[in-house]
């Protein structure tokens, strides 16, 4: 079935972004995976096969993709089953962590095997998996060769999806028009994934639209369906029809409003600074949470934005015994919203908290202090703090050196900024995919250039071509930077944004 992608004839078109791939490169991917099936690499998958009994086991820990059909056929060829039940399970997992590719790569093999059935609903997921790796055009293609048993209501939904997720209007509507004329558009999730579409492409007033053709067609909305009208509504400052959309749902028999909803009132709320209206739905919020721990990040950020400080402490402690174990998201978003407001003290016993509690070291966590000593000028204090984590052996990120580079440059202390920055890029291996923040290599650049000392500059840019922009030259990047650097408040709102 995946072969019939080969059959796609590619028209000359401008180069695409990255994520994108185009049908002659799709062809040798899947060629060169299919030689991959004849000579496996056995030594590979070895390693595997004396530690892990379960075939999830194996693959979960591999990262890169084309690694995945090896450790597939090293499973059959230790005469060992595979169901389909089993493949789709990893691909549903796979997909969920974002490894998109992988779990394309794990859907290829089931297509080609002949080991399971590859029924419609998995077409249907390969479809999606294939225009999230390789973009709609490949996508469309793999849909257009599929037989016409093949394309039914799941692989068309895939395929607007797919649209959609591209923000592609004219097609999204076109294939719309064509489900309807099939009778494959009168469900939920299709009437939902077309109010995305406006939603995504700034149609706000269309979606509340949608509802009502929903309502008309005999096709019943669900919570999502509500939320997202009663986000626009929230983005156009319609206050009383978000009011009335909420009336109507809390109204339906056949919906259970939970506290994602109420948390999306009272964030409309609090940006809008109707201060009472948000605390009543916050009430409302709450007395939904049960033992949600996501929940209680959402009510204690909330309560941050509102700069209530008591609430947010009781909360954390409620959350503590109600949600019995807290894992580092929960630290994350309670110390950065003590340091959006500027209580350190409190945050250090937090980030203190934390350190005893034996959790995975994640350097995300105590990088929330170090972005509030750095907003608070306290830049020194932040640099003494990440010597001593590393004093007990623990191994940065960039990112942790990054923000207090950033804290010194901010600050005019050029040199202690470069120091750091250079701390940053040795250890980039801990992050692969951490890039300096723009403005913060223009503004070192530029400090080098007026101490003329042309070959430390040459170095220091010869050291970020790697990083920055990859083959292209670095020197192209620092024209306009200062409109693309990220500061660390806009950080920290990133921190408490859930």
């Amino acid at each position: 079935m995946l072969g019939s992608l080969n059959q796609c004839s590619v028209a000359p078109q401008a180069p695409k972004p990255i994520n994108s791939m185009n049908y002659a490169t799709l062809n040798r991917s899947i060629s060169y995976n299919l030689l991959r099936r004849a000579f496996p690499i056995r030594a590979y998958c070895t390693v595997y096969s004396s530690k892990r009994n379960n075939l999830f086991s194996r693959i979960s820990p591999v990262r890169r993709a084309d690694l995945i059909i090896p450790v597939l056929d090293q499973w059959v060829v230790e005469g060992r089953k595979v169901t389909s039940l089993e493949l789709q399970r990893i691909v549903r997992d796979l997909r969920s962590r974002k490894r998109f590719s992988q779990a394309l790569q794990v859907s290829e093999w089931m297509s080609v095997s002949g080991l399971c059935p590859f029924k419609s609903g998995d077409c249907a997921v390969h479809l999606d998996l294939i225009g999230v790796v390789h973009g709609w055009e490949a996508a469309e293609c793999y849909f257009n060769n599929l037989t016409d048993e093949q394309k039914n209501d799941k692989t068309y939904g895939a395929l607007f999806n797919c649209y959609i997720r591209e923000g592609l209007v004219e097609k999204s509507l076109a294939h719309f028009q064509k489900m309807k004329e099939l009778g494959y558009a009168y469900c939920t999730l299709v009437y939902n994934n077309l109010m995305c579409l406006y939603r995504s492409t700034g149609q706000l007033e269309r979606v509340s639209d949608v509802l009502s053709e929903m309502k008309e067609n005999g096709v019943t909305p669900n919570n999502f369906s509500y939320r997202i009208c009663i986000n626009c509504c929230g983005e156009r400052a319609d206050f009383s029809g978000m009011e009335k959309l909420l009336e109507e749902m809390e109204s339906q028999p056949f919906i259970s409003v939970d506290w994602i909803t109420y948390s999306m009132m009272a964030n409309v709320y609090i940006k809008a600074k109707f201060k009472e209206k948000a605390l009543a739905f916050l009430k409302k919020l709450e007395d939904k949470l049960h033992k949600d721990p996501i929940g209680y990040n959402h009510l204690i950020s909330h309560y941050a934005s509102l700069g209530n400080k008591e609430e947010m402490l009781r909360l954390w402690g409620v959350q503590k015994i109600v949600c019995k174990k807290q894992i580092n998201r929960d630290y994350i978003t309670m110390l950065g919203s003590l340091v959006k407001l500027g209580d350190l003290e409190t945050a250090e016993a937090v980030l203190k908290e934390w350190e005893s509690s034996n959790h995975t070291y994640d350097f995300r966590v105590p990088n929330v202090l170090l972005i509030g000593y750095c907003q608070n000028g306290l830049v020194d204090t932040a640099e003494i703090m990440l010597q001593d984590i590393i004093k007990k052996g623990k191994t940065p990120i960039p990112n942790s050196w990054a923000i207090i580079a950033a804290g010194y440059s901010n600050t005019h202390k050029m040199e202690k900024a470069f120091e750091c920055l250079k701390e940053a890029i040795a250890v980039r291996a801990q992050n692969p995919g951490w890039r300096p923040k723009p403005h913060l290599v223009s503004s070192i650049s530029k400090w080098l250039g007026d101490q003329q000392d042309t070959r430390e500059q040459e170095a220091f840019l010869s050291s970020l071509k790697t990083v920055v922009t990859g083959n292209k030259d670095v020197h192209d990047t620092l024209g306009n930077t200062e409109a693309s650097g990220i500061g660390e408040q806009n950080e920290i709102e990133e921190i408490v944004k859930l």
